[in-house]
């Protein structure tokens, strides 16, 4: 037996008998030979790893625009932090760690610069022309599937795309039988339907569970340090749940012990009553106290928002006039042909532009979106300017 096999052994003999083995994948787009030391997953999780997509995230928006300072979360160290806590459930549940990771690591990897604002405004434009919708959990799916193209297991790409942490329930059931159509056919539905579709997605392993709920867990705490340091909310803001605690270290534990409590050998993931119903809560009063700040929003909206538009346009155009000085076609479409020929023979200008163009916007970092604005638009009145380390009082 080589290295992978005897771990593949061991997932048999130790594991929960609902977790998902290595041994047992949905397969590959593309058939390919076995490595001989890591499992499936863990080749999954290494080429999220090393994906250029994976490393844009540290400079990319969680919640709050041009933060003073490097004491805020990025995309990068909110996905570290999922990662984080759906591994402790994972392995105390008996669960496929690698996977579980996988998934984590590549939940975000499609977000776009500037938070969910920025995928607001990206998928308006977009559905303005096509009447299909962006969102960032079917976009992550694409980039490692279509984009990347480095032939990720079915797993792994559905425990992406049903990740999203925006619809908390009490009790997460996988629908264990989903294969590749059925995959596809969500994603699909995802593009036509938007919300409606997303909203009934159910991920198809337990992993994917663990890391729906882990999403959620990694926000509610940490986004009300990042709000304090901000200014927006007092550092001393009485939130009222009591089971899970108010403060971040509190709720990533007492929902993580409340979870393996109630999960530890069921096919499916729970939460307690009291804890699904402070969960619910922490979540409705971070939105009432954090997300719908007026300032915060009025800023998003008076400039983000216009700068998307000047954006989408431009490089629409240019693909359009099949201008190839621009940076659509020198820093994007080029590249990603290059890579696709290399790995699929695909030719990525086969897509359709609007496709294209929301592809090169959602890969953007917040710095490379300011700075190809500034490029585009030198006399633009609208810019971002990051407040200093050393700001004057």
């Amino acid at each position: 037996m080589n290295i992978r096999e005897m771990r593949e052994a061991w997932e048999a003999d130790y594991l929960s008998c609902y977790a998902s083995l290595s041994k047992n994948t949905r397969g590959r787009d593309r058939e390919e030979q076995p490595c001989d030391i890591r499992t499936a997953y863990q080749r999954d999780r290494d080429r999220i790893l090393h994906c250029k997509s994976f490393r844009r995230l540290k400079h990319k928006t969680q919640v709050f625009l041009a933060p003073e300072g490097d004491h805020y979360r990025t995309r990068l160290t909110h996905t570290l932090e999922v990662s984080q806590i759906a591994r402790t459930i994972a392995k105390a549940l008996r669960l496929n760690e690698s996977l579980t990771e996988a998934i984590a690591l590549g939940h975000d990897i499609g977000h776009t610069p500037f938070g969910h604002a920025g995928e607001r405004f990206l998928s308006e434009l977009y559905h303005n022309e096509t009447n299909r919708y962006f969102n960032h959990n079917v976009h992550s799916a694409r980039v490692l599937d279509t984009i990347f193209a480095r032939n990720f297991t079915m797993q792994t790409l559905d425990g992406v795309l049903c990740h999203n942490g925006e619809f908390e329930q009490q009790e997460y059931k996988p629908k264990y039988e989903k294969s590749f159509d059925d995959y596809d056919t969500e994603i699909e539905l995802c593009y036509t339907e938007g919300t409606d579709a997303i909203k009934k997605l159910i991920p198809s392993t337990l992993e994917g569970c663990v890391v729906r709920i882990c999403d959620m867990i990694a926000y509610l705490g940490k986004d009300r340090q990042d709000a304090a340091l901000a200014g927006i909310i007092d550092p001393d803001y009485e939130f009222t749940t009591e089971l899970i605690g108010k403060e971040n270290a509190k709720i990533i534990n007492n929902l993580t012990v409340d979870i393996i409590e109630h999960s530890y050998g069921k096919d499916y993931i729970a939460l307690s009553d009291k804890a699904f119903s402070d969960l619910s809560l922490a979540k409705k009063e971070n939105y009432e106290v954090i997300y719908k700040d007026k300032n915060m929003n009025n800023q998003y909206n008076s400039i983000i928002k216009p700068m998307f538009e000047d954006i989408y346009y431009k490089l629409l155009d240019d693909i359009k006039k099949n201008d190839e000085d621009s940076m659509i076609f020198k820093h994007h479409i080029n590249p990603i042909g290059d890579a696709l020929r290399k790995y699929q023979s695909i030719d990525y200008l086969s897509e359709e532009n609007n496709q294209i163009v929301v592809d090169y916007i959602a890969s953007m970092t917040d710095d490379y979106f300011i700075a190809l604005y500034k490029f585009l638009f030198p006399e633009s009145k609208y810019s971002v300017e990051y407040e200093p380390y050393f700001k004057l009082i």
